[in-house]
């Protein structure tokens, strides 16, 4: 009787399915080098270049059926807090009108990539990862007489261009063998201190599956350093050193001057 029963359920029992296997996507790390992690800014410093490489580890062999790969690289200096404002004509004479309030905007932004961004990534990995111009500048304030302050954010991304410090670098990035990768920034002499991030995004199928994170030093040196630190730790120190310096080249420039006219005689 219990084998009988027993076989009834068996009978009853819904068929299982078999395992399906899944296929297996290799993994893909990047790992990232760059030629310096710090640049001292002194009296002499004109700009440097940044020679940024590195390869693409992978755990397997590529599945053929894998997409086209991609690198991007973008270097990004300290953020700072900005003015924008809106020059217009009136009364005949050119007069700063609105002004909107940017929170937060690089001092220096660069992006490399292997080709243009749009092909590269889509919109939503574009700003899940705050890559582009457009992501750079960003929190710009309201304005009660402005709509759109857009038109603000993008003469922030043209000044900086137009100064050296942003970059767009489409292309840049060069690519062999899909494994090894390399690129160089060019950094202007008007750098501002400070800690500059440098993100390395590996791109498959229009989405980011590896980021890796380096830091390079911006900080200055020599007389400039002194004088940096005297300000921020004794400003009525360096306010009286400003001051007799100004009152000493005062005396220099009379005593000379005097000294000249006197020799025409």
């Amino acid at each position: 009787m219990r084998r009988l029963v027993l076989a009834l359920l068996l009978a009853l029992a819904p068929p299982v399915a078999a395992p399906v296997a899944t296929p297996v996507v290799a993994q893909e790390r990047i790992v990232t080098g760059i030629s310096t992690d710090n640049i001292a800014l002194s009296a002499t410093f004109e700009g440097t270049e940044v020679f940024v490489f590195g390869a693409i580890r992978r755990e397997e062999p590529l599945p053929e059926e894998a997409g086209p790969l991609d690198i991007i690289i973008t270097l990004r200096g300290p953020p700072q807090p900005l003015w924008v404002r809106r020059k217009e004509r009136r009364f005949g004479i050119w007069m700063n009108t609105e002004a909107v309030r940017v929170s937060r905007t690089p001092s220096f932004y660069a992006a490399a990539s292997t080709r243009r961004l749009h092909e590269i990534l889509t919109e939503t990995e574009r700003l899940r990862w705050g890559i582009g111009m457009d992501q750079a500048v960003r929190h710009v304030g309201g304005h009660p007489a402005i709509d759109d302050t857009r038109p603000f954010a993008e003469a922030v991304v043209r000044i900086k261009e137009d100064e050296g410090l942003y970059a767009r670098m489409d292309g840049a990035v060069r690519l062999m063998e899909e494994t090894l990768f390399q690129t160089t920034f060019t950094l202007p002499a008007n750098l501002v201190e400070g800690d500059y991030m440098a993100e390395f995004f590996l791109v498959r199928e229009r989405a980011v599956i590896h980021r890796g994170v380096t830091t390079i030093t911006v900080q200055k040196t020599g007389i400039e350093r002194w004088l940096y630190n005297l300000s921020r730790e004794q400003p009525i120190v360096y306010g009286l050193l400003a001051v007799g310096l100004a009152l000493l080249a005062g005396w220099l420039a009379s005593y000379a001057f005097s000294a000249f006219r006197l020799a025409r005689r």
